[in-house]
């Protein structure tokens, strides 16, 4: 008997995507748009596997379904994956991966041009993290008219969540408040960070038989310096003992199905610094303040310049955005790449997105983060997890 996936999304679901992506295509005269990012093609038609670090896509054509192109033995992950049918899967042979006589790219110029998608707007992103110089150069070489750049086409419209990507965005908020249960439950001076970090992935990962789900792995790994190694915001951990005296933030995501929930709080081993404590007050009471503005209709820098304005009356300096859409995402960023929390960016909010509401202050000899990952809805925002707002002190 076959076994149902309840989490699934419908090909309903799908084919409504895939006519937004079109009508997309329609108002910028394109005529077939090839996506590499591994979220628009999982977006698009519901690839999921770890194949990102080989030339893969997926095209959308003037017509019929989107097609998956990628290495040959990766179209068997995709044949149990996407919605669509064998005949839209395209498997190039495994002598073009890594080759330095030839590129998966000429095998996609040749495709295209027996289905007679070869001519017209072709449209590619140019600027992601899984389209190389080297694969634009064959691509090119392929084709008969000059590529254009359509990147963050897909990101753009990925923006406002269904009720069913805001279910898994829940879900992997149950996730992350095990995860900080977990942390604060298990830290205490002399554990070595790496023993911690083991502690975070079982919370991040196990089965709840309550829950009738288990978890995801995020796009970024566990970010948890200490002391003045947390002025730095992107460090992970080593096998250091945790020490009293010293302030520790964990930036963490819950993940389900690809769907993030990011979540930071900090902790404190011992008596916290009049710096910390400080830092705690101007952050609590400038989320607070953000939240406010997060609602529909008003804009991005809207959120931004609230939370700012309460920084400024405590004289604290922060020169980096605020925030950043969440959603679904692989390595290396769960971000959506599109527009920001900070002042000058005039996007308007939409009920259904998401952002990491990012209040995290990194100063010349310590670090803060208590943030929030929030859906924005007509009377104000839904934070996706509840976990205590506050500094966790630990003896």
């Amino acid at each position: 008997m076959a076994i149902v996936d309840t989490f699934r999304f419908t090909d309903a679901e799908y084919e409504t995507r895939l006519t937004r992506v079109r009508a997309a295509m329609e108002a910028r005269g394109i005529d077939t748009l090839i996506t590499s990012d591994p979220s628009n093609m999982a977006w698009l038609t519901g690839y999921d596997g770890w194949s990102f670090y080989v030339h893969q896509c997926v095209i959308v054509g003037p017509t019929g379904a989107p097609v998956w192109f990628g290495r040959e033995q990766d179209a068997q992950g995709a044949l149990r994956t996407v919605y669509m049918n064998e005949p839209d899967l395209i498997g190039y042979p495994d002598y073009f991966v890594q080759s330095s006589e030839r590129h998966p790219m000429d095998y996609l110029a040749a495709k295209l041009t027996e289905r007679g998608w070869h001519t017209g707007r072709i449209g590619v992103e140019m600027e992601n993290y899984w389209f190389s110089a080297k694969g634009f150069q064959s691509l090119s070489a392929g084709l008969p008219n000059d590529l254009i750049d359509v990147t963050n086409v897909i990101n753009w419209l990925r923006g406002p969540k269904s009720p069913a990507e805001l279910d898994r965005m829940r879900k992997a908020g149950k996730i992350v408040e095990r995860m900080h249960a977990r942390i604060v439950e298990k830290i205490e001076p002399g554990m070595r960070k790496c023993d911690l970090v083991a502690d975070i992935y079982d919370a991040s990962l196990r089965y709840d038989a309550d829950w009738g789900f288990g978890g995801d792995y995020p796009a970024i790994v566990p970010l948890l310096p200490s002391g003045a190694d947390a002025a730095a915001p992107h460090l992970t951990w080593d096998d250091k003992k945790m020490a009293t005296g010293e302030g520790t933030f964990f930036e963490i995501a819950g993940c389900f199905r690809r769907y993030h929930c990011p979540l930071s709080r900090t902790i404190f081993l011992g008596t916290p610094t009049q710096k910390f404590i400080d830092a705690e007050k101007a952050v609590l009471e400038g989320m607070e303040a953000g939240l406010e503005a997060a609602k529909v209709g008003n804009l991005c820098e809207d959120i931004a310049i609230a939370f700012f304005n309460v920084l400024q009356k405590y004289d604290i300096v922060k020169d980096n955005r605020t925030g950043y859409p969440i959603g679904l995402s692989y390595p290396p960023d769960w971000g959506e790449r599109t527009c920001s929390l900070r002042p000058g960016d005039r996007t308007v909010l939409k009920e259904g997105m998401t952002f990491h509401f990012m209040t995290g202050l990194w100063m010349q000899d310590m670090g803060f983060e208590i943030t929030e990952s929030i859906a924005i809805g007509e009377n104000g925002p839904e934070c996706l997890a509840n976990v205590p707002r506050k500094m966790v002190v630990k003896d």
